[in-house]
């Protein structure tokens, strides 16, 4: 038989073996990584919604009823240091038994919370309302930091990093997750007036039931599942990368929360403003935030590894970031005409460039974490993003009620300045031990 004739009948059978047993299209897992990309989204996007309307309704409730600047910030400290552990043992909970599981399991952690605030009682005395709010406030933080990680985690999962998939999913996830926030502090002032403290509470426990059945039935059960680590010494060796951005993250939102949870709503109050004016503004402040989450991958340019010109760009945001809250808290001591509209202008700048700064964190973040522990690591780094919160919401009572708003805002600044320093440090290799 000629060669050629060999050749060809060579051909055939090679193509007939591929016809037989054909490798998986390439679009049917883009199909797949999207669908479930949207779903956890979809999931997240309903309970951000109700977290929000928790947040301002307590704030509005209880300053409605005479609760000093400081007490309304305790209210919110073991919400947010629940978080911490939340995070810690979610990532490694997530990677264990899977993300589907972790979210249901947050989702109806947040329901249980709600519940139990709705049965606090008006006849309560004053030290049983705020300590009986506390602990349901530390509820909700674990649920808040249970599902967060979980989501994101998925996200790393979902999104091809070679594609450049990456960066434009958590963008779009964290910008939009932030947008529902905003919608949520506008409708937990709505539910306020509509339905009262508990009637609101209830709805909103009714809304993430229906989101926890989505879950159940729709986000894949395995999802995530993993070797998970097995001591806390491996648990906290992470990568150098992955050390510093959380202690940069640290820093960043407690420079947001100084202001945001306490100084900023009650400084707009006394200036005059009503409950429903400052609750708009905080939530149209979020949604322009979320939005411009969303559309950061357009605003830093990308490089073919991923990081040789993200974490440049995380340092120069946050070196700008830190000079508004430098120029705002002078403009504030130097009491100028129309004050609380420079303040809101002030912090609509803030936004913005805190906005860009916290996609870009991230994105790096996921581009930092391994992909087996990608939970695991996550969850470390949302544990240091509570650790801020925590941190800047106990200083924003404290601040406010020594100095007022100059004081809350210097103390951003103050913590800018080394969230910056911080990133000088984030290396542009993956890989780098601590």
């Amino acid at each position: 038989m000629p060669a050629t004739s060999v050749a060809a009948a060579s051909d055939v059978a090679q193509r007939q073996a591929h016809a037989v047993s054909p490798t998986p299209a390439p679009t049917d897992a883009a199909r797949t990584a999207a669908r479930n990309y949207a779903i956890v989204t979809a999931s997240y996007w309903g309970f951000t919604l109700t977290d929000g309307a928790l947040r301002m309704l307590v704030l509005l409730h209880f300053y409605r009823l005479g609760y000093s600047p400081f007490t309304l910030a305790f209210l919110f400290l073991l919400y947010e240091a629940a978080g911490v552990l939340a995070n810690l043992v979610g990532g490694w909970l997530a990677t264990r038994y899977g993300i589907a599981r972790m979210l249901s399991v947050g989702l109806s952690t947040q329901i249980v919370g709600f519940l139990l605030l709705s049965m606090l009682s008006p006849g309560w005395s004053a030290a049983m309302s705020v300590a009986w709010v506390v602990v349901a406030q530390g509820v909700c933080g674990v649920a808040k930091d249970l599902t967060k990680t979980a989501s994101k985690s998925a996200i790393k999962l979902t999104a091809g990093e070679a594609s450049g998939q990456l960066f434009r999913w958590v963008a779009w996830f964290t910008g939009s997750k932030n947008a529902m926030k905003g919608v949520g502090f506008f409708l937990g002032g709505l539910l306020l007036d509509l339905l009262g403290f508990q009637g609101a509470l209830w709805a909103m426990a009714a809304m993430l039931a229906v989101v926890l059945v989505g879950v159940l039935l729709f986000v894949p059960p395995l999802m995530g599942k993993s070797k998970a680590s097995k001591s806390a010494s491996e648990l906290f060796a992470k990568s150098r990368g992955i050390n510093l951005l959380a202690a940069a993250r640290v820093a960043l939102f407690g420079a947001r929360d100084v202001w945001f949870v306490v100084g900023v709503p009650v400084f707009l109050y006394a200036s005059g403003w009503t409950f429903t004016m400052v609750g708009a503004f905080l939530a149209l402040w979020t949604i322009g935030y979320g939005a411009v989450q969303a559309m950061a991958p357009a605003l830093v340019r990308r490089s073919a590894d991923g990081l040789s010109s993200e974490v440049p760009a995380a340092r120069w945001w946050s070196a700008g970031l830190a000079l508004v809250p430098m120029a705002l808290a002078v403009l504030v001591a130097l009491e100028v005409p129309a004050l609380e509209w420079v303040v809101v202008v002030g912090l609509g700048i803030f936004g913005f460039a805190f906005a860009v700064n916290s996609s870009v964190h991230s994105y790096l973040i996921l581009a930092y974490a391994g992909s087996e522990k990608a939970a695991e690591d996550v969850g470390f780094y949302y544990a240091a993003n509570a650790l801020g919160r925590f941190f800047g919401t106990l200083l924003s009572g404290l601040l406010y009620q020594w100095g007022g708003l100059g004081w809350s805002l210097s103390g951003s600044a103050a913590m800018l300045i080394v969230c910056w320093l911080v990133t000088l440090a984030l290396p542009v290799h993956k890989g780098a031990r601590a």
